[in-house]
């Protein structure tokens, strides 16, 4: 009886020195969102004040948000404001909030913060990271499969962006001979950037264009509707800007992810570090396809999917 016990002893404490380093377990209180621009790009920002306003109607709590927030002072006093509120989940809507959370947590320590893309380094510090390579890269099959000119294009925000690759490597594979035309804006909300690129890629042929960023991405899609070419749409299902314009969408769904976020807070379950999310989890999907995309791509691009969904491996793998 005495070995027995001891075992057990021993179990439990193996089994809670594998647990994570930090579970949150304070009552849910209100929800704060911080944007660094706006709610109103029809894309990133957009999508935040709908899982704002979801965490809302499904847990019955206050939430309230912040917009144009992009510095580490803006955040310190926003902050501040929420504390004083109540609030002790507070959500940065972008992959700048890492850092300002990095020295913000200490000095706040009943809140825990959440923001997305990024690494978590304090333990009441939450990253919840899209891995964007497999969106891409189907993204990039469509677009491939679909040029006329063999070229397509990709309008990105910054070299960061894992969707960026993904897209190259799956206009590629789908389309040997395509060339991919790869620029960056540098930020994700230079409208007038990104078209001008757009119109210098338009001039050299690009028929095809996967515009990767939040309140550029709309403008671009509209001014490729004008010239008759193909989009592919990014975050939102854009299908709605033209179904023979937007050929499919590479659609996260960041409302359900705060939805997500919020119930493993509820629970306890909302660990400190960094956390990726990918189809499998049902947070990232392909769009509506457009009529003029062939069933029988349609069907094959599906196929792919649930494949990566089961194995892991695209279709080059």
């Amino acid at each position: 009886m005495r070995r027995y016990i001891l075992f057990m002893f021993a179990l439990v404490f193996i089994l809670s020195s594998c647990a994570p380093v930090h579970m949150s377990s304070a009552k849910l209180q209100k929800v704060g969102m911080l944007v660094p621009d706006t709610i109103n790009d029809q894309v990133w920002g957009t999508k935040g004040y709908k899982g704002l306003l979801r965490v809302q109607a499904k847990f019955g709590v206050e939430v309230f948000y912040r917009e144009g927030v992009d510095s580490k002072a803006a955040a310190q006093k926003a902050v501040e404001d929420f504390k004083r509120k109540g609030v002790n989940l507070i959500f940065g809507h972008g992959q700048e909030y890492g850092a300002y959370f990095d020295e913000l947590a200490e000095q706040y320590p009943d809140i825990h913060f959440v923001f997305f893309n990024g690494e978590a380094k304090k333990k009441n510090v939450t990253s919840l990271n899209f891995e964007g390579h497999a969106m891409g890269f189907f993204g990039g099959m469509v677009a491939g499969h679909m040029t006329k000119t063999n070229k397509v294009g990709v309008i990105a925000a910054f070299e960061w962006q894992p969707e960026v690759d993904g897209f190259f490597e799956g206009a590629s594979y789908e389309k040997k001979d395509v060339h991919v035309d790869v620029e960056y804006v540098q930020s994700w909300d230079d409208i007038d950037a990104a078209l001008a690129i757009l119109d210098r890629m338009i001039h050299d042929g690009v028929d095809v264009v996967y515009a990767a960023g939040d309140t550029f991405s709309v403008p671009v899609i509209e001014k490729v509707k004008e010239h008759g070419l193909y989009a592919i749409g990014y975050v939102t299902d854009q299908a709605d800007l033209g179904e023979r314009t937007v050929l499919t969408s590479t659609v996260q769904h960041v409302d359900e992810l705060y939805e997500l976020a919020v119930e493993k807070f509820i629970k306890g379950e909302l660990t400190s570090g960094t956390t990726y999310v990918d189809f499998q989890d049902g947070v990232i999907e392909m769009g509506t396809f457009s009529p003029i995309v062939d069933e029988p791509f349609q069907q094959k691009i599906k196929k792919a999917v649930e494949r990566y969904k089961q194995t892991g491996k695209l279709p080059n793998e």
